[in-house]
């Protein structure tokens, strides 16, 4: 509510949505929600407008706009809160951290050692770590999206599930441009995500990195743009310089785990810490009976959190902050555990 008030266009708009998407477009109902869509635009200019987007912008950014229904189409298929059954992690990581991964992530980093050493030093972020989110969102630039972004940016927005979201990244597009960001450069998945490491356009008004020096980060077609960029957002997140993601181990088959619950609560995503355990340093996972399967041990005094993906019996991991960090990109276990795997692998 009181967002509501600080923000008057955000209720009209909502007052417009809830009418004409009430039970999805029906026949006769497409005219009528086109007209709607183009009004919602003008909201979206003038907030751009009172933000100091400069008209022009505003322009090429709204002209000739239409909504998308495959938009609001992919948008409502998306699943919601799931109380069923998690799958196993196996499937996902045989998927994620395959060989044809692997070997495109250690060919790119053979090929850059020298840029990715500076950009190491600089940002205290491992180069595995870069290449695995790149190799993880696009599969190194494979595939970045085809969707206007206004568009669909615009779309979601107008479409209310969570309009004050791409309300903001709308706007957020339109500032990039204003700052140089070729109109033609906006164009990735449809739900608003562009370039190598598929930024939202807040996210990279806010963590995109010159890493050549030219004057322009440029995340969709330079390699060390773009994995400056990916340093600079596990920088601006928490990354610990020197300590390692994570480390995969052996439980005993004794190991009391009613007594290492977590009330933890991710703002998030909700349930993503629902089956951690609480954190303890590596000494007292030790002292427990847990041994590394592979590679050094961090540090006594490293806290970490276990995590069983694929339950008791199967291989476990102890997880530090960093892993806190991979999970802030992205909200998902099985995607930061593939990362982080994806990442030993290219450094092997």
């Amino acid at each position: 509510m009181e967002m509501l008030r600080k923000k008057p266009w955000l209720r009209l708009a909502g007052v417009v949505a809830m009418v004409l998407f009430a039970g999805g477009p029906a026949v006769g109902q497409v005219d009528t929600q086109e007209r709607g869509f183009q009004g919602y635009l003008q909201l979206l200019a003038a907030r751009g407008r009172a933000e100091g987007v400069r008209e022009a912008t505003i322009s090429a950014m709204t002209q000739g706009l239409t909504l998308n229904p495959r938009v609001i189409q992919l948008d409502r298929a998306q699943p919601g809160s799931s109380t069923g059954t998690i799958p196993a992690f196996e499937p996902y990581k045989r998927k994620h951290v395959d060989a044809s991964r692997i070997a495109r992530g250690r060919r790119q980093f053979a090929a850059a050692s020298g840029q990715i050493g500076a950009i190491e030093r600089r940002y205290g972020v491992p180069g595995p770590i870069m290449l695995a989110i790149w190799g993880h969102e696009t599969d190194y630039g494979g595939y970045t999206g085809d969707f206007d972004l206004a568009r669909s940016l615009a779309t979601l927005a107008y479409e209310g599930r969570r309009r004050e979201l791409f309300a903001d990244e709308f706007v957020a597009a339109m500032k990039m441009v204003d700052r140089g960001v070729p109109r033609s450069k906006l164009v990735g998945s449809w739900a608003g995500a562009f370039g190598n490491p598929q930024f939202l356009p807040s996210v990279y008004l806010r963590v995109a990195a010159d890493g050549d020096g030219d004057g322009f980060a440029d995340i969709w077609t330079n390699r060390t743009d773009t994995l400056a960029s990916i340093a600079n957002y596990f920088r601006d997140a928490g990354w610990r310089t020197g300590q390692p993601w994570g480390v995969a181990v052996s439980v005993p088959d004794g190991l009391d785990r009613g007594s290492l619950g977590t009330t933890m609560v991710s703002p998030r995503c909700p349930r993503v810490f629902d089956r951690h355990s609480g954190w303890k340093t590596m000494a007292e996972w030790r002292a427990l009976g847990i041994v590394p399967k592979s590679g050094a041990w961090p540090a006594d005094n490293v806290m970490a959190s276990l995590l069983e993906p694929d339950g008791r019996g199967k291989t476990a991991y102890l997880l530090t902050g960093n892993y806190r960090v991979i999970l802030d990109y992205n909200c998902s276990n099985f995607y930061a555990l593939s990362v982080g795997l994806l990442a030993d692998e290219i450094s092997r």
